[in-house]
């Protein structure tokens, strides 16, 4: 799978996570400001060039479409992208674990 092993930016990874139940992009927005408590705000053109960006390499694909309406577009992670997310998420936790051996080396 292609770039399975390069860390997500930010942006990628809540998007990721927000995609496990079928969204829409405006709904991604409000939930990755709620699930960061405002610290990440996706603006719609960082939002959907990283959506475009998910749906090529078939890490989310589209769920549902209103006929006639660009907003009524609703995404879901593939199983693919569940893989490259737990890799993340596993990649995370390392750094976290790590960064603790550094926390309890001082004195």
């Amino acid at each position: 799978m292609e770039n399975k092993n390069q860390p997500l930016t930010e942006a990628l990874f809540y998007i990721l996570l927000a995609a496990r139940e079928p969204i829409h992009g405006y709904g991604i927005i409000q939930e990755v400001a709620e699930m960061t408590g405002g610290r990440v705000n996706l603006g719609p053109g960082t939002l959907y060039g990283a959506i475009n960006s998910l749906l090529e390499k078939g890490w989310i694909v589209l769920y549902s479409a209103e006929l006639g309406s660009r907003k009524k577009k609703e995404y879901v992670i593939t199983d693919g992208g569940r893989e490259v997310f737990a890799a993340e998420l596993r990649r995370l936790r390392e750094l976290v674990l790590n960064g603790e051996k550094m926390e309890g080396g001082k004195s």
